[in-house]
């Protein structure tokens, strides 16, 4: 089937995985589905990226993310501010990493750079698509869409719904979605024409007013204190915004020239499963939160990051047993906890008058190094810490090293890798790397169609410690921490819990097992 957009490969009507809607989870989930070898069609009704930039805010963990893609060097030098905020009370978002703050890459460009990587990488793409049924059998999963065409059905192995928070994918087959409806809302627009003195997060007596000047365009966001959110089936009309930044600011932006109006409540909602057997969900389509602090579209680059080498893994053949549910238990309780910070936020931005103590007192707190960090690492996305391991994987106490669970810090490295750690997980692989153990390559000779073995020193002042070896899953967390030579079998039980059965009996253990390799050769930048 051909592509509406004249620059995209030709995708199949039978594929590994269909993941439906082409924002940036869906796009980064094609990303790291091709990385991994797996054949990725996506689908979306849109005709092309987002035509209005919602989303400006990249986070230090996602910018990360793309530096371990090789995908930086194509954004150029964004505009960072070190501080951004929580509820509207100014946060130092400055914690140890590669890229810390807030970079500012408006959504349009995000999704383009994305687009481009997951087509190189090979996914197929159908733009002016509507998915309108689904049918699950044990194999696989049926899609049937609408395109400019005409009918189109698809075959899948996996579907993933990364459909925003309207999902059809999660109507189509009825899954839970438990929270609360919007109660508050904000109205936003981007206005040509206007001047506004620049606020961030201004509380005036009748409610909030925001509003900033790019390019001659200027957002404004408002809310009325006590004013409940309005059930919508569109945007609001341009006057509905004149009228309440009137009201609140006493402003009048009649005169300005809106480029797209929009307006987003404070609705808290959560997929009660991210995995339905072979259909999963990433991005807004498994949780729904207001925007606050630009953790929307972050969060859901993350889940992608995080299911695409998984769901990768599965259709080559060679994944462990679980490690396609570690996506819901990893993610879902990410979820969970990123959606309780932007309720709390929404309470002290839109709150009145009666929540000016609160307000008071966090601002008296942040200024605690201690809750800062704790605050901005969970705004950053830097705090995650995934539950990869426990006692039973090596049968020894002692296995809470500070790294397990974490990103893999960026790093500089001396050696024959040199580069930075960014660079040795573009990839898309497991990595064993050895800072100094004189680790055995044969470690990891058995599942080396999988995980690379690199030898290494931390450059001065970082992050690692000299003489241990990490092994690092494809999305940069850390699974085991130690030394080979004298634990042997420690990299092996998590080699096996991460990766699957070795290609080849490991030295050192006993039993064969069964072989399974790439069924496609990841591209490496």
């Amino acid at each position: 089937m051909a592509s509406d957009h004249p620059d995209i490969a030709r995708g199949p009507l039978d594929t590994d995985i269909l993941v439906v809607g082409a924002g940036p989870a869906g796009l980064m989930l094609a990303c790291e589905l091709g990385l991994g070898g797996a054949e990725v069609l996506v689908l979306d009704q849109r005709p092309g990226p987002t035509t209005e930039s919602r989303a400006t805010t990249l986070h230090a963990r996602t910018m990360e993310i793309f530096d371990s893609r090789g995908l930086l060097a194509e954004l150029g030098t964004p505009p960072c501010e070190p501080r951004g905020h929580f509820g509207g009370i100014g946060l130092d978002l400055t914690l140890p990493g590669s890229h810390p703050g807030q970079w500012k890459v408006p959504q349009r460009r995000t999704e383009e750079l994305l687009q481009d990587r997951a087509v190189e990488l090979g996914a197929g793409l159908l733009r002016r698509h509507q998915l309108v049924a689904l049918t699950v059998g044990p194999d696989g999963v049926t899609a049937d869409g609408i395109g400019p065409d005409g009918p189109v059905r698809i075959n899948a192995r996996y579907l993933v719904g990364c459909d925003g928070e309207d999902s059809t994918v999660r109507r189509l087959i009825g899954a839970d979605f438990p929270g609360r409806d919007a109660e508050r809302e904000l109205l936003r627009a981007d206005v040509g024409g206007v001047e506004t003195p620049d606020r961030r997060f201004l509380r005036l007596p009748d409610g909030l007013a925001i509003s900033a000047t790019r390019d001659g365009v200027t957002r404004v966001m408002v809310h009325e204190f006590g004013k409940p959110a309005v059930p919508r089936s569109g945007a609001p009309a341009f006057d509905e915004v004149v009228d309440a930044w009137q009201r609140v600011t006493g402003e009048d932006i009649a005169h300005g020239s809106p480029l797209w109006v929009n307006a987003f409540g404070d609705a808290n909602r959560q997929l009660a499963r991210y995995r339905h057997g072979r259909i999963l969900f990433a991005g807004d389509a498994a949780h729904q939160q207001m925007p606050s602090g630009g953790q929307a579209l972050n969060l859901g680059v993350q889940d992608a990051f995080n299911l695409g080498w998984k769901l990768a893994a599965e259709v080559r053949g060679d994944a462990p047993d679980g490690l396609l549910d570690s996506y819901h238990t990893e993610r879902h309780a990410v979820g969970a906890a990123v959606l309780a910070n932007i309720r709390a936020q929404t309470l002290l931005l839109l709150g009145g008058p009666e929540v000016e103590p609160a307000r008071t007192l966090l601002t008296e707190l942040v200024a605690l190094d201690g809750v800062r960090t704790e605050l901005a690492g969970a705004v950053s996305g830097l705090g995650i810490r995934y539950p990869v391991t426990d006692d039973a994987d090596t049968g020894r106490p002692g296995t809470d090293h500070p790294l397990l669970g974490r990103r893999l810090p960026p790093s500089a490295l001396d050696g024959p890798a040199g580069d930075t750690t960014a660079a040795l997980l573009r990839t898309g692989r497991g990595l064993l790397l050895d800072l100094g153990t004189g680790a055995d390559p044969a470690t990891v000779g058995p599942w080396a169609d999988r995980v690379d073995h690199v030898t290494a020193r931390p450059a001065t002042g970082s992050p690692l410690t000299p003489g241990e070896a990490l092994l690092v899953r494809p999305d940069g967390h850390v699974v085991w921490a130690g030394d080979p030579g004298t634990d042997p079998r420690g990299p092996h039980t998590a080699l096996r819990r991460w990766f699957g059965a070795p290609a080849t009996a490991p030295a050192g253990t006993d039993g064969a097992h069964p072989t399974h390799r790439h069924a496609a050769t990841a591209a490496a930048r």
